[in-house]
């Protein structure tokens, strides 16, 4: 059964009567030992959510729960943010001058010193950086640099670790290694990850649970893969899967018929082939994306999106016949 370590209560953060910006009436729970992603579009109060479940910023009302107990917010602390968590920004806090070495152990303290250089090599080995070692930090590549963090911030072995847009400035190549870091942190050392990110590739491949923010609301959580095949909201759905949506008038001319004012449909529910449903469709562009095509179509003014999973077999201006396998109703 699984043992719930955060919970917040009806939180509101609001930063003036004016602005829409901050989180407004969360409620959610976080269980020990997950790994937890909070999506949305830029503004939509993400990093804001953080910060409150972190201590580093006050709620202007309703309360956060730790284990149990308050979490305390700025003004009841001298030093801001929770003793059992680490926050992992974006200007990752190192010392540029040190070694990674001396940047990891300087989170340990001098007790036990045979100890605390072994502790430090273990994390080095299990983030794949002990050949940086004796290097300087000013010598690091981001990526490099990011990784120390990570090494810095979970040495202590802190209940939570909180993550804010980890990936922003990472290429693809090590987006996939530190996404491979963070999910071993997470399942081998048991630390709960609370990860945000504007790019929902980062949840659906990571998460065991996604909370969904829009405008500073809670809209929508749940496992990543039954929140994406079956979205609650047009507005998850786009961020999740570029789906499109239709008005039942267009869908209609598609050959379907909705009983809701809208039609959402991702584009691998398109089917590029002949039957009785089947509609033709001329391909307007073609978006090379590596093992699959995104292709542009349309059919009386009306466009789609549809995924093809053999690159080549169809040329700009062609037309095809296409047929939906499948599409959600939303009012």
């Amino acid at each position: 059964m699984s043992e719930t370590i955060i919970t917040l209560k009806d939180v509101s953060k609001l930063y003036s009567q004016e602005s829409d910006a901050g989180v407004n009436g969360i409620n959610l729970t976080i269980d020990k030992g997950s790994f937890v992603a909070i999506v949305g579009e830029s503004g939509s109060g993400k990093s804001t959510l953080l910060k409150l479940i972190y201590g580093s910023l006050a709620p202007s009302s309703g309360d956060l729960i730790f284990k149990g107990e308050h979490i305390p917010g700025p003004h009841e602390k001298l030093i801001p943010g929770h003793d059992a968590m680490k926050m992992l920004s974006q200007d990752f806090d190192l010392n540029l001058y040190a070694k990674v070495y001396e940047n990891i152990e300087s989170m340990l303290s001098n007790e036990n010193v045979r100890e605390k250089k072994q502790r430090s090599s273990e994390m080095m080995e299990l983030l794949g950086i002990q050949s940086l070692a004796d290097k300087r930090i000013v010598e690091l590549s981001g990526g490099e640099q990011q990784r120390v963090a990570l090494a810095r911030a979970v040495i202590t072995e802190p209940d939570v670790l909180l993550l804010d847009e980890p990936f922003s400035q990472l290429d693809a190549l090590l987006k996939i290694q530190l996404r491979a870091d963070l999910k071993r942190l997470n399942t081998e050392l048991g630390i709960t990850v609370i990860m945000v990110s504007h790019d929902p590739v980062d949840g659906l491949t990571l998460a065991d649970k996604m909370f969904i923010l829009k405008g500073g609301l809670l809209i929508e959580s749940g496992q990543p893969a039954a929140i994406y095949e079956n979205p609650a909201h047009t507005y998850t759905a786009r961020l999740l899967g570029n789906a499109f949506v239709l008005p039942a008038g267009e869908a209609k001319v598609m050959g379907i018929r909705s009983k809701g004012e809208n039609v959402m449909i991702y584009p691998e529910w398109v089917e590029l082939k002949s039957s009785w449903s089947s509609r033709r469709y001329e391909i307007e562009e073609i978006f090379f994306r590596g093992f699959y095509e995104d292709l542009l179509l349309v059919h009386k003014g009306i466009r789609i999106h549809a995924m093809n999973t053999k690159p080549g077999a169809y040329r700009k201006g062609q037309g095809v016949q296409v047929s939906i396998k499948r599409y959600l109703e939303f009012d």
